[in-house]
């Protein structure tokens, strides 16, 4: 892997437009097949267009359900809250630091990814699939980037049991943001709504031990 941007241009997907977004599944593999000897992740970005925003909840998200050493997760849980702000202020798409953007995968590294994903993914497919979708106007997509902002801020701060069921959350709605899933979505609402009730029982009862022992 390099940080110089080789790759040809792969036709973005117009999922805004469309009922039935393209499966994640099957844009991979069209990807793998279709990209040159590198992809940038700027390229990657902009073939999902405006999915791209649940596509890196969701890989921001994963990496805070393993188990890390203490205070892992406030570095973790930044890249989650830089992508629910600019859902927040607007974006139409997601914007990565230039670092980030220009980093290029290879064809072969990618191609095995795409291989090791697509079994996995076509499971979660069965499952999850375009249907019932809520978020159709930009006050929508504003609403569910707060909702994400809170539950990154949670992950952010040091509270004991609040990065697990915060990510997961995200991670859930971040799949169903990627698919089109209002049944999904429901779901990591429902999850969202638990964590973020685990972490103020976990913060007022902090609070109450410390004013019975002062």
């Amino acid at each position: 892997m390099t940080t110089q941007a080789t790759a040809k241009s792969i036709p973005a997907v117009k999922v805004a437009d469309e009922h039935h977004p393209e499966k994640l599944s099957d844009l991979l593999e069209r990807l793998a097949r279709d990209m040159g000897d590198r992809i940038t992740i700027r390229e990657l970005a902009e073939v999902l267009e405006d999915r791209s925003f649940g596509a890196f909840l969701l890989i921001f998200a994963l990496p805070n359900l393993i188990p890390l050493p203490p205070g892992t997760t406030f570095f973790l849980g930044l890249p989650m809250a830089m992508v629910a702000w600019q859902m927040v202020i607007g974006y139409q798409k997601i914007w990565l630091p230039k670092k980030l953007a220009d980093y290029t995968i290879e064809r072969a590294t990618f191609v095995a990814m795409t291989t090791k994903m697509s079994p996995w993914l076509r499971r979660a497919e069965l499952w999850v699939k375009p249907r019932n979708w809520p978020i159709t106007r930009p006050i929508h997509e504003r609403l569910f980037g707060v909702f994400n902002l809170i539950l990154a801020a949670i992950c952010v701060l040091p509270i004991p049991l609040g990065n697990w069921p915060t990510s997961f959350a995200v991670a859930v709605m971040g799949l169903a943001h990627v698919e089109r899933d209002g049944r999904c979505l429901v779901a990591g609402i429902v999850a969202g709504i638990i964590a973020i009730l685990i972490a103020a029982t976990v913060v007022l009862t902090a609070v109450l031990l410390v004013v019975a022992i002062f």
